[in-house]
C-alpha cells in the first residue's frame, strides 16, 4: 500500500496505512519495519532477477536489512518476534503528485505499469497503484514502496489496482490535458484520485462522447460506477496460469496504450519565453547575468541548489551542469514541465516542482503529518538558493515585505543566496505595480543591502549594465 514518506519529527513512524509494515525516519535514514511473513516475501523479492535488474537501473529504491538496535524508542513499543528492519536509500528531496507537472505524473504512471509487467514474469503482482509509491531523483522516477509487490495467484486474471490506476493517473491527466484543470488542486484535494463522475461533470456534452472521455468517463458514469461493485474485485480463477497471465498482461498493456494517448502536450503559458524576452535583457545584459551566476557558482561550489521562480530552467541547467543537484520551483506547471523535458533530454539532476514560494505546499494527510510541507522539506537543505528575477513579483504582486523575503532565503540556505534585486524604475516592475508605486517608496538597492545585512554579508554585487537590476551573492552571517 502507498506509504506516507516523511514526518516532522526526526525519529518517528511516518507510515501506518500498510499493515505489513511501517516506515520510520531516523534523522536522514529511511527505515521500514516489516512483519515476519511480509519480511520473508520482501527478502525473496529482492533476490529475483527482475528486482535486481530494476535496482541496477535505479527504478527501484535500493534496500538492505538493518540493525534493530534502538528502534523501540522510535516505535513507542517493543519490536515483535520475527519483524525485520530494512533500510532504503534516501531520496534526497521527496515530492508529491500535487507538486508535479503533468509530465512527471505521466512518467510515474509509466514506471508503475512497467514494474507491474516485469513483476508478472517472476510470479509477482502490484497490489497498489498510487502516485505516492513513486519519488523522483532529479527527473527520473523511482518506485519506493516495495511492500506493494506481492506473490500473485497464478490462476487469477485480475489486476486489482486497475480502477485505482485510472483514478490516480488517467483521469487527472485527461482532465488536465483536455480541460485545462491544474493537477495541483485535483491531487491535493483527492487522496485517491478522481472518480469518473467528477470528470463527467466538468466535461462538455461533446467532450463526453469523444475518446478517451467516452471509455474512461462517460460509459463508467452511465453504467453506474461498476468499479465500486465489490463483485468486480472477487477472484475469478481461469483454467490455466498461461491464460491468467495473458489476461493480466493484456490489461496492463491496454492501460499503457491509454496512458500514451494522454501524454502531456507541449503547451504555452504567460511565462513561457519570459526569460528570453527582449523587453527584459539584451544579449549583452543576459551574458553579464549568466557570467555573474557562473562566477558565483565557482565561488560557492554548491552540491545542492534551490532555484526559486526557475521559469524554463536556464539557470537550473547551468547549476546542474556544474555538478549541483537542483530543485527548481515555479508556480507555472507549463514551465515546470519544460524543465522536466530539458532535464530528461540532457540527463541533468534537476527536480522541477510546481510550487509557489509565496503559497508553498502545506503539510497534508492525517494530522497534517503524512507529507511534510514544502518549507519543512526545504529548510536548511540547500547550499545555494537562487532568487533571480523573482523577488519583485513577491514584493509587488504578493505584498510580501522585503525583510520577510530575505528571512526566508536565510532559512532555506545553508550558506549562500544569489538574489537579483529589481528596482522600482525597471520596466517589469512598472508593468506589475499597476498604480501602487506609493507602496514601494524608498525601495532601492541601498535599502535592499540594509535589509540583507540583517542576515547576510555581501560577497559580490554587480549592477546589470543599463538596467535598474542588481545581482548579489550573499553569505549567511555566522553569528
Amino acid at each position: 500500500m502507498a506509504q506516507a514518506q516523511v514526518t516532522h519529527t526526526s525519529d518517528a513512524v511516518c507510515s501506518f496505512r500498510d499493515p505489513a509494515g511501517v516506515v520510520i525516519r531516523q534523522g536522514d535514514r529511511i527505515l521500514r519495519l516489516v512483519n515476519a511473513g511480509s519480511a520473508r516475501e520482501l527478502t525473496e523479492l529482492l533476490k529475483t532477477p527482475f528486482a535486481l535488474r530494476l535496482l541496477e537501473e535505479r527504478k527501484l529504491v535500493a534496500t538492505e536489512t538493518a540493525d534493530l538496535v534502538h528502534l523501540a524508542a522510535a516505535l513507542g513499543r517493543e519490536v515483535a518476534p520475527g519483524e525485520v528492519l530494512f533500510e532504503h536509500e534516501r531520496v534526497v528531496f521527496p515530492s508529491y503528485a500535487y507538486e508535479w507537472p503533468p509530465e512527471m505524473l505521466h512518467a510515474a504512471g509509466d514506471l508503475t505499469l512497467e514494474l507491474a509487467l516485469a513483476a508478472i514474469e517472476q510470479g509477482y503482482g502490484l497490489k497498489d497503484a498510487a502516485p505516492s509509491n513513486v519519488l523522483f531523483r532529479g527527473p527520473h522516477p523511482v518506485f519506493v514502496d516495495l511492500l506493494s509487490f506481492e506473490k500473485r495467484d497464478p490462476l487469477d486474471g485480475r489486476w486489482v489496482p486497475y480502477a485505482q490506476f485510472i483514478r490516480n493517473f488517467l483521469l487527472p491527466l485527461l482532465a488536465n490535458r483536455e480541460l485545462g484543470i491544474p493537477l495541483s488542486g485535483m491531487m491535493l484535494a483527492q487522496r485517491d484520485g478522481l472518480e469518473p463522475e467528477q470528470v463527467y461533470a466538468w466535461a462538455g456534452p461533446l467532450d463526453r462522447l469523444r475518446p478517451p472521455f467516452l471509455s474512461l468517463v462517460t460509459l463508467p458514469k452511465w453504467l453506474g460506477g461498476g468499479a465500486r461493485n465489490p463483485a468486480v474485485y472477487r477472484k475469478k480463477p481461469l483454467p490455466s496460469a498461461d491464460q491468467a497471465r495473458f489476461v493480466v498482461e493484456g490489461i496492463l498493456k491496454g492501460l499503457r496504450r491509454q496512458l500514451s494517448r494522454l501524454t502531456p502536450k507541449s503547451a504555452e503559458s504567460v511565462w513561457t519565453g519570459y526569460l528570453g524576452s527582449t523587453a527584459l535583457y539584451d544579449a549583452a545584459q543576459f551574458d553579464q547575468k549568466e557570467r555573474f551566476v557562473r562566477q558565483a557558482m565557482a565561488l560557492a561550489t554548491p552540491s545542492r541548489v534551490l532555484d526559486v521562480g526557475a521559469n524554463e530552467g536556464h539557470f537550473s541547467a547551468l547549476a546542474a551542469s556544474e555538478g549541483a543537484s537542483v530543485v527548481a520551483i515555479d508556480s507555472d506547471a507549463v514551465v515546470a514541465g519544460r524543465i522536466w523535458r530539458l532535464a530528461r533530454a540532457r540527463d541533468l539532476d534537476i527536480l522541477p516542482l510546481v510550487v509557489d514560494i509565496t503559497r508553498p505546499t502545506p503539510g497534508v494527510g492525517w494530522r497534517n503529518r503524512e507529507a511534510d510541507s514544502f518549507l519543512d522539506r526545504a529548510r536548511g537543505r540547500f547550499d545555494l538558493v537562487l532568487m533571480l528575477a523573482v523577488i519583485h513579483h513577491m514584493l509587488v504582486t504578493e505584498r510580501v515585505p522585503l525583510p520577510e523575503i530575505l528571512r526566508l532565503a536565510f532559512d532555506l540556505t545553508r550558506e549562500y543566496a544569489l538574489i537579483e534585486f529589481v528596482g522600482p524604475g525597471d520596466p517589469m516592475f512598472q508593468r506589475i505595480v499597476r498604480g501602487r508605486e506609493s507602496l514601494h517608496e524608498g525601495l532601492s538597492a541601498e535599502a535592499f543591502e540594509r535589509a540583507a545585512g540583517e542576515h547576510f554579508d555581501v560577497v559580490r554585487a554587480e549592477r546589470v549594465q543599463g538596467m535598474e537590476r542588481w545581482l548579489y551573492l550573499l553569505r549567511k552571517k555566522t553569528s
